[in-house]
């Protein structure tokens, strides 16, 4: 294999930008300093830019979608080499994929090849099939659907043992983690002896508890936490072995969120944690409108229950005071939703508006227009939300320099009007955090999008430039790095980084993908490895 030399660049060390050249053979970083070409080596012009290690997406919905073109190169414009799927506890693997593709089709949309096998076979789908690299956290409302089918109850003795024992498959499939999503259908139903109860397998195996926890965030944080807490006591009680936790998307004010991690810290859990650089969210249209019961009906039951008008009047009314309720939205929530994925074509000119908007285009109110929107797409529908108290850059820059925070983009690509975090989010950590507002030095840029995440989820020698480290590096132009993707406009390609490598293979150059698909489905593994 022809030798690869990254040449007049700087390496980010603890102390900040040092020039080095970079070598690469067999997948790895062999050089690190004065690497002279040899005549046979393939040299890449580093010059004014940064040799860092690519960037580990904690928190990505791009679980099936990372073989499309369009979706792997707006992942690599921003330097994110792999992704951890899996996320808010409903994906493809284990069972066929058959819920996730229905329930989450607005969010991960379809699996290009996954039809069953578990853990194991979802990572194989990934090898060589993408330029990016993906991990897998075993989802736990999935698992609760393959034991339990759609039954809101709790679970027997026996059905939290088979389901425990789904989970410990999956770990040894090569699963990072196990995730939750507790305010998504089924895991709004599980309680925390059941969670702690999959949870075991994941400490037994040195994974990780990540976690969309229960009660929307915000100004219910602390009892979410305070559960996290109980979780993991209970499953390292049962495991013999501590159970780290990851907590998702932790968005709320810094002084709530900074406090929460050291209530965390003072229980004794070993937490990480990732939030976005943007205010608003983005979540299936119906998680604030429908009640859980009505979500987690087959489409079909569904979309029968909102034709009845038997059932449509109680499921406005729910649908308004849960809007209204909401800690996120509130009595503007019509204002405050703006549709991003509406699967029904007919409806294809509401992308982009408000639900205010639409509905006045159409001449109804906003719930109603939301129930039929739902009706007319089978439930497939998300949308973008604002938030009451958007926070300034500044108070997220205090969440960010926690050093436990790692990046992550909830990053959702279907839908003609995402959110721009999709495209976006690492490029706009580099742009605002570290080149606008000094939050972060370089070196703290690769703690947080790099090494950290590398070592959390056991993705092996990733996450460092060093000699023996795997080759997933990013050259980075620090001048220019920017984010293009708006909320008006938001799939516009991040800028600055031109030249990406995974495996030591050159997936990006010049900007452009090169065709390469070294990419893999990474197996939790040991840091030295």
């Amino acid at each position: 294999m022809t030798r690869i030399v990254l040449r007049g660049g700087s390496v980010v060390t603890a102390s900040g930008p040092a020039l080095a050249d970079v070598a690469i053979e067999e997948g790895r970083i062999t050089e690190v300093g004065r690497a002279d070409p040899r005549p046979a080596d393939e040299v890449v012009d580093a010059s004014g830019r940064l040799i860092l290690p690519g960037f580990i997406d904690a928190h990505s919905h791009a679980d099936g979608l990372l073989a499309d073109a369009e979706i792997s190169t707006a992942l690599l414009r921003q330097g994110v080499t792999t992704v951890i799927a899996g996320q808010d506890g409903v994906s493809y693997a284990p069972g066929d994929g058959a819920y996730a593709s229905e329930y989450f089709a607005a969010i991960n949309g379809p699996h290009p090849s996954y039809r069953g096998g578990g853990v194991a076979a979802f990572l194989a789908a990934a090898d060589g099939t993408s330029p990016l690299n993906a991990a897998y956290v075993v989802p736990a409302g999935t698992v609760r659907f393959e034991v339990r089918g759609r039954d809101d109850g709790p679970a027997s003795a026996d059905e939290r043992q088979r389901m425990a024992d789904l989970v410990a498959q999956g770990m040894a499939g090569g699963a990072v983690g196990l995730s939750t999503g507790l305010d998504y259908v089924p895991g709004i139903f599980q309680d925390a002896e059941e969670i702690a109860a999959l949870c075991a397998p994941v400490a037994r195996a040195g994974g990780v508890y990540v976690t969309h926890m229960r009660g929307g965030y915000e100004a219910n944080t602390a009892a979410g936490i305070a559960e996290i807490a109980d979780i993991s006591r209970r499953a390292a009680a049962e495991a013999g072995a501590p159970l780290p936790v990851h907590v998702s998307h932790f968005h709320a004010d810094a002084d709530i969120v900074l406090e929460q991690l050291d209530a965390l810290e003072d229980a004794g859990v070993d937490a990480t944690f990732d939030a976005y650089p943007y205010v608003r969210g983005c979540t299936l249209l119906g998680m604030p409108l429908l009640p859980p019961e009505v979500s987690m009906l087959p489409a079909r039951e569904a979309v029968a229950l909102l034709a009845d008008p038997a059932h449509r009047e109680s499921l406005r009314e729910i649908g308004v005071a849960r809007a209204t309720q909401s800690a996120s939205l509130g009595p503007d929530w019509p204002d405050m939703i703006t549709l991003a994925h509406l699967a029904a074509p007919e409806l294809a000119w509401a992308h982009g508006l408000t639900l205010r908007a639409a509905a006045e285009r159409a001449g109804t109110t906003p719930i109603d227009f939301a129930l039929d929107a739902l009706a007319a797409s089978r439930l497939e529908c998300s949308a973008v939300m604002a938030v009451r108290s958007p926070r300034a850059d500044a108070e997220l820059a205090r969440i960010f320099r926690h050093p436990a925070h790692i990046g992550g983009s909830d990053g959702i690509f279907v839908g003609a009007h995402p959110h721009p975090r999709a495209a976006g989010t690492f490029a706009r950590y580099l742009r605002v955090f570290v080149r606008e507002l000094g939050a972060w030095s370089w070196a703290d840029a690769v703690h947080h999008l790099s090494a950290l995440p590398a070592r959390r989820f056991g993705l092996g020698r990733r996450g460092v430039v060093e000699a023996g480290a795997i080759a997933d590096l990013v050259l980075v132009d620090p001048d220019a790095v920017a984010d293009t993707a708006t909320y008006e406009s938001p799939r516009g390609h991040a800028t600055g980084i031109d030249d990406v490598f995974v495996a030591g293979i050159r997936v990006l150059a010049g900007g452009e993908p090169t065709g390469a698909l070294p990419g893999r489905g990474l197996r939790r593994t040991a840091a030295a490895s």
